[in-house]
């Protein structure tokens, strides 16, 4: 029986790590002595993607793996998306008449997948050594590190900061490479013990200097690197919409990928195997494996339980109470003992329910206070007016009804406002996704508006947002009043924001094609006409960018944050306030005069406009002074005919010369300085909504179009010339050297 045992525990790890490293049916698990688990494999209808191709060269024996069909040797695959490669060294080497010999910078490249910034550094080894490593796929980035030493005797053994050896970390969302290494003074004072300068990425842990290495780094031609891998490009709630290309099997768990788009999957606690296979997560005999119980143990999918016979007490589990036999008799002792202790829990127990009822009468009146400081009386007694049309929304599916939420209601959708939640911090407040008990999932904004004089204001705002039914805003579902600041519940947009397609790496920029760039300009345009010319009172939204343009899994515009945004009353045609926006974006003319009008969303949203046309960000110090700003870039190249150059390649190749010049012709006439000399949005609007039919329908003949562009926006010759350009330039560097007012008069 003793030796029974270890063999069946021995046979039960083997069948585990079989199950782990199993490959599709039919294809070949192993490479040699490395296993290959799907989703990777070794030949077509192996292999989940392409990405996920290994070869095999049988010419060496062991046989070798290696990534794709490139020559990067592949000697680990770990299920939980990691997987190991040999890695080249960069070398700088000087004979002894201080010439240099040897010259080696490597590049490796790996497509998916990206280099673990957890599991490796970046390291060089030398007296008179300096290295660099550089990426562009990915993430675009330069890093490096100094090594000096003027004797062998000055370094010190298993230390790497800078004496002999320096190392530095990799960034995230790396996918490749390039080494270089070189010496500052070809290494002539050090020559006699380091003759050569080495640099390389490598696993943790795996490499420790030495004194050694500085004459010939002991031989070593390549090191261990340690990449990442997940499926796919988007998140886990994205991809388990399509079940039928979802990679994640029965009783597997879903992650999303830390290090660049994607997701991983891993087999549920209790179950081990290939998460990535049908049945490939087989359930664990915790029983046999590691005998967690005391006595009686039976394995349940997933999990197991421990129980003790008749006449015996505990929970018969080792690492717990066990199985004790029962007494037969208690002594009074135990009995008196036993009585007190449960009357002193009684008393306890009775403080303690006084102590919590008068907590939460206090928490109540605290929580009247709030309501009734954040205006909420007065909403409640505006809200029986809006009941008749609710409920004829209702009938006709309209809208959705307008809903005041409890505190603990959102505290229990974002997880008490864990840090995990939060979807975006602005001026305005910080944003959490949440998600409700009806399972909606939806954004919750808490405000940092706490002035008693603009709670009228504020009510009034949340009436007349609560009430706009527009398919391009986002829309806004309900409130909660009885928190200190007011928090305000939104539907969730799943996609990101405008910005992070056009301007982040990391995402797709295919997906935002031409159409799809006029599109949302058009959708754009429709929701601020919308609000300037169809809303009573007008609203004027004051912060038109690219951040608070949301798309949806259609690439569908949601305009968003009316934080910032005014009620227009209408009487009047301007409006006196403090200057609020965002640089790059905000009108020249609302910032000098802070007199407020529908037009400065105009202007906004000619700055939009160049951003979608030229894929370049409003404002960037990156960039030369003279293209910092993109908007007086945008006009002195019209002006100079070069619209061609600034404009992004992506909608070059698909786009129409001609179009992109009409489309140009728009954005120039929204940024005029002078606010009467720029179209309403209704007009813009239009204009885009013609210029989107032209070019979805090309035979539709467009020269009422050019007629209405003629008359709204000048000739084309205009848009490349004219004082205009010198009053913008004027007016920007004003902007530029002053810090916008803090603004605390919206939402």
């Amino acid at each position: 029986m003793s030796m029974s045992l270890p063999l069946i525990f021995l046979q039960l790890l083997l069948a585990i790590v079989v199950a782990a490293s199993q490959a599709l049916p039919g294809c070949e698990n192993l490479c040699g002595n490395i296993s290959v688990p799907y989703p990777f494999g070794t030949r077509p209808g192996c292999f989940k993607s392409d990405y996920f191709l290994v070869t095999c060269n049988s010419s060496f024996n062991p046989p070798k793996l290696y990534l794709t069909t490139s020559l990067i040797e592949v000697t680990d695959i770990f299920l939980s998306g990691e997987l190991r490669i040999q890695s080249w060294i960069a070398r700088d080497c000087y004979n002894k008449q201080h010439l240099r010999v040897v010259k080696n910078n490597p590049w490796m490249r790996f497509r998916k997948f990206p280099v673990s910034h957890t599991r490796n550094k970046f390291i060089a080894v030398g007296c008179d050594s300096y290295a660099v490593i550089k990426g562009s796929q990915g993430r675009k980035y330069t890093t490096g590190c100094l090594s000096l030493c003027d004797s062998i005797d000055n370094v010190i053994n298993g230390s790497c900061s800078g004496i002999g050896c320096c190392q530095t970390i990799i960034p995230k969302e790396v996918r490749s490479y390039n080494i270089r290494v070189n010496s500052y003074d070809n290494h002539s004072s050090v020559w006699d013990f380091n003759p050569c300068s080495y640099s390389f990425v490598a696993e943790d842990n795996t490499y420790t200097f030495s004194s050694l290495d500085l004459a010939d780094l002991q031989g070593r031609t390549s090191v261990p690197v340690v990449l990442d891998w997940a499926v796919g490009n988007e998140t886990c709630v994205a991809a388990r919409k399509n079940q039928t290309s979802f990679a994640c099997k029965q009783n597997s768990k879903c992650y999303n990928f830390d290090n660049g788009p994607g997701y991983r999957c891993n087999c549920s606690d209790g179950y081990e195997g290939n998460p990535y296979l049908s049945n490939g997560c087989q359930d664990i005999d915790e029983c046999k494996i590691s005998s967690p119980c005391n006595m009686t143990c039976h394995n349940l999918p997933g999990t197991y339980v421990c129980s003790c016979p008749e006449g015996y007490q505990g929970d018969g589990k080792k690492s717990g109470s066990g199985c004790s036999r029962i007494p037969r008799k208690s002594l009074p002792l135990i009995n008196i003992a036993l009585g007190i202790s449960i009357s002193i829990s009684v008393l306890l127990l009775g403080g303690s329910w006084l102590y919590w009822g008068f907590r939460q009468r206090k928490i109540i009146k605290l929580r009247e206070k709030f309501f009734e400081q954040n205006g909420g009386i007065m909403l409640l007694q505006k809200l029986p007016k809006r009941d008749e049309s609710v409920q004829s929304s209702k009938r006709t599916g309209s809208a959705k009804s307008f809903e005041i939420y409890t505190e603990e209601c959102l505290k229990k959708a974002t997880n008490n406002y864990h840090e995990s939640r939060i979807l975006g911090q602005g001026g305005q407040g910080t944003v959490y996704k949440g998600i409700l008990p009806d399972d909606t999932t939806v954004a919750i904004k808490k405000s940092k508006i706490g002035n008693k004089s603009q709670v009228e204001q504020f009510v009034n705002e949340i009436i007349i947002l609560s009430q706009i039914n527009h398919t391009n805003v986002v829309k806004l579902l309900g409130c909660c009043l009885e928190t200190q600041v007011p928090l305000l519940v939104y539907e969730f947009v799943t996609n990101g924001t405008l910005y992070d397609h056009i301007h982040t790496k990391t995402r797709s920029t295919s997906l935002i094609t031409w159409e799809n760039r006029l599109r949302i300009a058009t959708e754009t345009a429709g929701v601020l006409s919308y609000l300037h010319s169809d809303a009573n009172p007008p609203i004027i939204h004051r912060d038109i960018k690219s951040n608070n343009i949301l798309l949806d899994e259609n690439y569908t515009a949601k305009v968003s944050d009316f934080g910032a945004s005014r009620l227009f009353p209408t009487d009047q045609t301007q409006l006196t306030t403090l200057v609020q926006g965002t640089l790059g974006y905000l009108d020249p003319e609302y910032f000098q005069t802070s007199q407020l009008t529908e037009k400065s969303d105009v202007y906004s949203f000619g700055v939009l406009l160049v951003e979608l046309l030229t894929g370049k960000e409003a404002l960037s110090y990156d960039r030369p002074e003279k293209e910092r700003n993109i908007a007086m870039y945008f006009v002195s190249s019209l002006k100079e005919d070069r619209l061609l150059e600034i404009v992004d390649q992506q909608v070059i190749k698909e786009g129409k010369a001609e179009k992109l010049k009409e489309f140009a012709i728009v954005a120039k006439g929204c940024l005029e300085v002078k606010g009467d000399e720029r179209p309403t949005m209704k007009e813009v609007a239009m204009e885009l909504q013609g210029l989107r039919t032209v070019e979805k329908h090309p035979w539709v003949n467009d020269s009422n179009n050019a007629e209405e562009s003629h008359s709204l926006l000048g000739e084309l010759s205009n848009a490349y010339g004219g004082d205009e350009n010198t009053r913008i330039s004027a007016s920007y560097d004003s902007m530029v050297n002053h810090v916008i007012s803090p603004f605390d008069d919206g939402r």
